[in-house]
């Protein structure tokens, strides 16, 4: 296989969205994000894709030679800051539903609270390339502290977990139109 600079892809962009579990999911890199609400910006370190496995070797007796590495537990997870203040964010990242008024809004903080489990998309744009993460079953698993501070824009650092969906087969589906024939 040849070097080919052309196929490097850098995140530029994107979008990270989130919906009810039972919204119609995209088909593709142009299907549909109907039902899906976009969490607006993201600090700029962008979102963080980690897979962690842990594993078991299995050793035989002759030698105690490892014959067999088995995984014993793997997650999928995606954090980010979500940096815009607005119900979307608030509700996911506190696990909360926000009434809103005409002057003002509110919402009752409960610490366990995670919000359930959602759908996600996030979309990674480099030009004309898309690269599109659609996780089905996802939940917000872990957030982060929050400081107040002058200077420095009010975040919101949460922590989605990809849980197994038996309809994909696994806990993302993947798009990318870097990957076409």
């Amino acid at each position: 296989m040849a070097l080919d600079s052309t196929k490097v892809r850098v995140a530029v962009t994107g979008q990270l969205m989130v919906a009810p579990v039972a919204t119609t999911p995209p088909t593709g890199t142009g299907g549909t994000t109907t039902g899906f609400v976009d969490l607006g910006y993201v600090s700029e370190d962008g979102v963080t894709e980690t897979r962690e496995r842990s594993t078991e070797d299995i050793k035989s007796w002759q030698n105690a030679a490892t014959v067999r590495t088995v995984v014993t537990d793997a997650t999928y997870t995606f954090q980010a800051t979500l940096i815009e203040t607005n119900p979307a964010t608030v509700n996911a990242f506190y696990g909360a539903t926000v009434t809103s008024g005409v002057s003002d809004g509110n919402f009752v903080v409960v610490p366990s609270a995670t919000g359930g489990r959602k759908s996600f998309l996030l979309d990674i744009v480099d030009g004309a390339e898309l690269m599109r993460y659609y996780i089905p079953q996802g939940e917000i698993t872990e957030v982060g502290d929050r400081t107040y501070a002058s200077g420095e824009p009010i975040g919101y650092d949460v922590t989605i977990t990809a849980y197994p969906d038996t309809v994909i087969g696994g806990s993302a589906k993947v798009w990318a139109t870097a990957l076409k024939t």
